[in-house]
C-alpha cells in the first residue's frame, strides 16, 4: 500500500514539474513575416509563460499587416500554439480596424493558417452605421465577411442626425451572413424588420447597401430590401401577404409578387399577430 501511495505520490510531482514553463518572458513581441519578407502579424503582451507547444499570454495585444488596412486584437489572456499557429484569446476580447469595424466578445479563436475568426459565445459588432449582435460567429479577422449563428438582431441607424424614423431593426433565429465585399446581408428564420411604420416578417431577408465613400470611414447606406418565403406585411392598417417583396426604404416603396393579397382595415387584433396564416 505504501508503495502505491510513493508511485501517485511521484507522477504528481513529475506531473507538476511538466507543467512549469520552460521559459517565462515581459514585455514580449512574437512576430511573423510574409513570402515578400514584410511583417505581416506580431504579438505583444505584458507577459508569456513558453512550453513547448503553448505559449500562455497576459494582457495581449495581436496585429495583422494588410495592404489596405490594420487589424487590431486585444483581450486580457490568450493561449498561441505554436504548431498550428492559432491564437486562442479569453477574457473581454476586442477586434477593431482602420476602417471602422468592432468586434467584442468573451472568448475568440483566431486560425492564422486560414485567415478566420470564431468564437460560440456572445458578440457586438459595430460596423460604422451599423450594429449587431448574436450568439456565435465565424468570420474573416478583417471582419468583412460574417456570419452570426444565432438570436440575430441588427440596427441600422441613419445618416440624418435625429431621425429616428430612418432607423431600421432586423432580428431573425440566424444565421446571419454579412459579406461587405458584395455589399450585402442575409438573415435566416423568422425575420422581422421594423422601419418607420412597416413591419416585414419573412423566412428569409436580403439587405443590399452602398457605402458612401465621401467620408471616412465610410457609411452604410441601404438601397434594397428584398423578402421570400411566407412574406407578411403590416403598415398602418393594412396587412398584405405574399411569397416575395421588394422594400425600397429610402423611398418607402412597396412591391410585392407572388400570390400577393392585401387585407384593408383589418381587426385590431390581427395587427401585430405573428401568424402568416
Amino acid at each position: 500500500m505504501r508503495i502505491f501511495i510513493l508511485i501517485l505520490f511521484f507522477c504528481f510531482i513529475l506531473n507538476s514539474y511538466a507543467q512549469e514553463p520552460e521559459q517565462n518572458l515581459s514585455d514580449f513581441n512574437l512576430s511573423g513575416l510574409n513570402q515578400d519578407g514584410k511583417k505581416s502579424w506580431e504579438i505583444l503582451g505584458k507577459s508569456a509563460d513558453i512550453f513547448s507547444n503553448i505559449v500562455k499570454l497576459k494582457e495581449v495585444m495581436a496585429k495583422l499587416y494588410r495592404p489596405d488596412e490594420e487589424i487590431e486584437l486585444k483581450a486580457k489572456e490568450a493561449e498561441f500554439d505554436k504548431l498550428n499557429g492559432k491564437l486562442k484569446l479569453k477574457k473581454d476580447v476586442v477586434i477593431t480596424t482602420t476602417k471602422g469595424a468592432k468586434l467584442i466578445t468573451d472568448s475568440l479563436d483566431w486560425d492564422r493558417t486560414n485567415q478566420s475568426i470564431s468564437t460560440k459565445d456572445k458578440v457586438n459588432i459595430e460596423s460604422n452605421s451599423i450594429f449587431a449582435y448574436g450568439l456565435g460567429i465565424l468570420a474573416k479577422p478583417d471582419l468583412k465577411k460574417i456570419n452570426l449563428e444565432k438570436n440575430v438582431f441588427v440596427q441600422i441607424n441613419s445618416q440624418k442626425q435625429n431621425n429616428p424614423d430612418d432607423k431600421i431593426t432586423i432580428t431573425c433565429k440566424g444565421p446571419l451572413e454579412i459579406d461587405y465585399e458584395k455589399n450585402i446581408a442575409v438573415f435566416h428564420n423568422e425575420v422581422k424588420v421594423v422601419h418607420s411604420d412597416i413591419q416585414i416578417y419573412s423566412d428569409e431577408l436580403q439587405v443590399y447597401f452602398s457605402k458612401e465613400k465621401a467620408t471616412a470611414p465610410s457609411k452604410e447606406s441601404i438601397t434594397k430590401v428584398y423578402a421570400l418565403g411566407n412574406v407578411k406585411i403590416i403598415r398602418e392598417n393594412n396587412v398584405s401577404f405574399s411569397e416575395e417583396a421588394t422594400y425600397l426604404p429610402q423611398d418607402k416603396k412597396l412591391l410585392l409578387s407572388g400570390k400577393p393579397k392585401l387585407i384593408i382595415y383589418p381587426e385590431k387584433e390581427d395587427l401585430n399577430a405573428n401568424s402568416r396564416d
